[in-house]
């Protein structure tokens, strides 16, 4: 079959990830009070690719840029070391967060499990937005002693922010699994951030 002109155009556009996942992102920072604190534009999202063709492993990760409490250098066996810092670009903000998913497990996963781990990843940004993680009281301090109940918020403030009514073009494009995005676009593209490496301060 023949595509039309305006189809074949259509397909020779490439989707930019990265960029519609950041807009998602900041929406829900804005319409969830529970997510309020946090500055969506210095958290940089950024996309993986996952080696195997695979539905269960990691979705999404959630990389701080500082230690704990905020602060730039921490000790480890008796040494001093700080973390790779990001910007904007040149003369940009600096990144407190790297926020990554990993293609295409993430996107073949239902609309709403997609948005669960969006907001499951944002949740463990601290409260005082420092670079820092939640923490938790106990040795589970990423996800509490209990995962389930945290999970279950997720889920819960994801449920909410759909219920707020976002408009259809801004996450609509997470109701496709991956080969369903690539039948509309040339190709899945996206910002692609090394992991921060630790420095040793002399």
């Amino acid at each position: 079959m023949t595509r039309s002109p305006a189809c074949a155009k259509a397909l020779s556009r490439k989707f930019d990830f990265t960029s519609h996942m950041r807009r998602v992102c900041a929406d829900m920072c804005v319409r969830l009070p529970e997510l309020r604190h946090i500055d969506a534009h210095r958290v940089a999202v950024a996309m993986r690719r996952t080696r195997k063709r695979v539905s269960y492993g990691l979705q999404a990760s959630l990389t701080p840029l500082r230690f704990e409490g905020g602060r730039l250098e921490t000790e480890l066996s008796g040494r001093k070391w700080t973390i790779q810092r990001f910007y904007d670009g040149p003369g940009g903000e600096e990144f407190l967060y790297i926020l990554n998913f990993y293609l295409p497990r993430f996107l073949d996963h239902s609309l709403h499990e997609k948005l669960e781990t969006i907001v499951h990843e944002l949740w463990h940004i601290g409260p005082c937005f420092d670079g820092d993680l939640r923490r938790h009281p106990g040795r589970c301090y990423m996800h509490s002693p209990r995962q389930h109940d945290y999970d279950a918020w997720a889920s819960r403030l994801s449920r909410q922010w759909l219920a707020l009514n976002p408009p259809e073009e801004l996450f609509g494009f997470l109701r496709f699994n991956s080969r369903e995005l690539l039948d509309r676009h040339a190709a899945v593209v996206g910002t692609r951030i090394p992991t921060p490496k630790l420095i040793l301060l002399s």
